[in-house]
């Protein structure tokens, strides 16, 4: 039992429940258009400043979770939640190079493959069953990966594609540390991933020689993504996910990749390339697919990592 358990839970209405999951979805959205509007920081010097946001904000709600039991709550969740930490620092440090280093469509489509690497390294090495429709699914978002690769080499980004995939695959992860223990709680799992990768960034900027010192717009930008989008962001998806099943959560949450393009179109002029639009087109017809064979109403499917965060 986690030291966060409760008695009673808060349990939103569906209806309710979609609206915030959008929301979250929303917020997650907005990251590569304030990684845009940063002015000269560096992609090491941005996770500093978004971490360590991140570290403080998530230590106060674990702290306020868990009445000032922080480190039993650490402590608690055991080898899962130390590999689920490093596997977001992964994550983390690849969606900021991603961001940087190609377009936001290109980088948004390709972190969506995150669910698709999950089902496969869940299949490898927690024996887990997927169903025929992944599979097919899963084949049809490759050839909608290849198609933008294609496009990135043209263009030089593809390093910025590679840091994408990077981070899917810690986001993949990361979700294969709390389906090792189906009762984990993921908060401390996110808070150690926010910490060690704001001790790693921190180290590379102090040994590349970049330093932490940023202008006044780029440490308000890093910390709102740190504070405002990503913390803030899961916790209204984390309550909102409590009423909606699991294959509506992976719909939903499609928010994120749909809208991060048109943002930067829409305020900054970034356009998207041919091929990368009928690439990220096939990607996200592939997760749409999947989500919908897997759609069930009979109950809704919480999953276990989503409990508890607004008790």
């Amino acid at each position: 039992m986690s030291v966060l358990s409760v008695q009673q839970r808060v349990v939103p209405s569906y209806a309710t429940g979609v609206v915030l999951v959008l929301c979250a979805g929303m917020f997650w959205s907005l990251m590569g258009l304030m990684v845009r509007l940063t002015d000269e920081a560096t992609v090491w010097q941005i996770l500093f400043y978004r971490s360590l946001a991140l570290t403080t904000f998530l230590f106060g709600v674990i702290a306020y979770r868990s009445r000032g039991q922080v480190w039993q709550t650490l402590c608690a969740g055991g080898v899962p939640i130390i590999f689920g930490g490093y596997a977001l620092m992964l994550a983390f440090s690849g969606s900021i190079a991603a961001l940087k280093g190609t377009t936001i469509a290109n980088a948004m489509f390709l972190f969506a493959i995150a669910p698709f690497l999950s089902a496969v390294l869940g299949r490898l090495i927690l024996k887990e069953h997927v169903r025929p429709s992944t599979w097919i699914a899963m084949t049809l978002a490759m050839v909608g990966i290849a198609v933008m690769v294609v496009e990135a080499l043209s263009m030089g980004q593809i390093m910025g594609n590679v840091a994408a995939i990077l981070s899917a695959l810690g986001f993949a992860l990361f979700t294969i540390a709390l389906r090792w223990r189906n009762n984990i709680d993921m908060f401390p799992a996110l808070f150690l991933g926010a910490l060690y990768t704001t001790l790693l960034s921190g180290a590379i900027c102090w040994a590349t020689g970049e330093g932490i010192a940023v202008s006044l717009n780029d440490g308000i930008m890093s910390t709102l993504m740190g504070i405002g989008l990503l913390g803030a962001g899961m916790l209204i998806f984390t309550f909102g996910s409590r009423s909606v099943p699991a294959a509506e959560l992976a719909l939903l949450s499609m928010t994120e990749v749909v809208l991060g393009p048109i943002w930067v179109w829409l305020l900054l002029g970034e356009t998207v390339g041919p091929l990368t639009l009928i690439g990220g087109v096939i990607l996200l017809i592939a997760i749409a697919g999947n989500a919908l064979s897997g759609m069930r109403r009979i109950r809704p499917a919480r999953a276990p990592e989503y409990d508890e965060i607004c008790d």
